[in-house]
């Protein structure tokens, strides 16, 4: 054997299956695409101006008028949407709450299951927006309508999520219970119910994030809430007011999410948090000076958009 007869390593052949998947989901991925942007008749001009009007009109938008008179007139419409997010809320945990042992596999007959489990997908396939539309010549433009929207909408998917945290628990204190003679509410009440409610909650707390969001679009539609406002900022391209919308209406949504967060923590995690004095003792001194800092923005926060607004809170119509 000679120094050129050194080997030579091939490199393995892949089996042909997967070579072909990739291909095809290159394909099932590359013409829908293009399909798309050309049915949608997008121009290559626009196309390339769309970052700049995009930038120009967000430039506009960061700029909001923070005067007295703005806060006033936008602050009771977004706290408004907060209201209607919140019974739409309830309106979905009230009823899902026994919805959700129907459709649990685990708790009823597959028949009652199955039925219950395609009511719930029934109502979770129509969108919110949808929803209202259909409500409103039935109950009227305001905030009722989107009440109601959000709350039907909740029912399927908090039904679905807290059906599935039925499904997900232990058996062994079921058979405990039914072992001593407890019958089926015995059963339901000392060995179901405490098992899934933290979860329950839980999610029920994480919907009154998500319908908070969705009640701004609904007032797109005269379902109440912020979303009339900004349309109409927007079409009369009132810019700086429309970022008035905006910056409260993400001031409230971050508040909200940020104390319903922490609460779902407190809930899932089932132990007590350190309260906020034991905290701030254990803080260093920088901490502790943020926190101040922090406390005093937030309490001059408060007192001014109490005096702007003249704790005035609009009742939902």
């Amino acid at each position: 054997m000679t120094a050129n007869d050194t080997p030579v390593l091939l490199r393995p052949q892949q089996p042909l299956g997967p070579r072909l998947f990739r291909w095809a989901m290159f394909v099932a991925i590359v013409v829908p695409t293009i399909w798309g942007a050309l049915g949608l008749n997008v121009s290559m001009d626009r196309l390339l101006g769309a970052p700049g009007d995009v930038f120009a009109i967000v430039r506009r938008l960061a700029e909001p008028d923070l005067s007295p008179e703005a806060v006033q007139r936008v602050m009771p419409k977004v706290m408004e949407s907060v209201f209607i997010a919140w019974i739409g809320t309830l309106i979905g945990a009230l009823f899902s709450f026994p919805m959700a042992f129907l459709a649990a596999k685990n708790i009823s007959s597959r028949t009652v299951s199955n039925v219950t489990r395609q009511i719930l997908n029934a109502i979770r396939a129509v969108p919110e927006l949808l929803v209202a539309m259909v409500l409103i010549p039935v109950t009227g433009l305001g905030a009722w309508t989107g009440t109601l929207a959000l709350g039907i909408h909740s029912i399927g998917t908090l039904g679905k999520l807290s059906s599935e945290v039925i499904e997900g628990i232990d058996p062994g204190p079921v058979e405990a219970v039914a072992s001593v003679g407890g019958g089926p509410i015995a059963r339901m009440r000392f060995a179901v119910v405490p098992q899934v409610i933290p979860n329950i909650v839980a999610y029920w707390l994480y919907r009154f994030e998500i319908n908070i969001r969705a009640s701004a679009v609904l007032g797109v539609v005269g379902a109440g809430g912020i979303g009339a406002e900004l349309i109409s900022q927007l079409r009369f391209r009132d810019y700086s007011r429309a970022g008035t919308v905006l910056f409260l209406t993400v001031f409230a949504v971050l508040v909200v999410d940020t104390l319903s967060a922490r609460v779902r923590r407190r809930i899932i995690s089932g132990h007590r948090e350190p309260g906020p004095v034991s905290a701030f003792i254990a803080a260093a001194w920088w901490q502790r000076a943020l926190m101040l800092a922090g406390g005093a923005v937030a309490v001059g926060l408060v007192v001014f958009l109490a005096v702007q607004l003249q704790t005035y809170v609009p009742p939902i119509r």
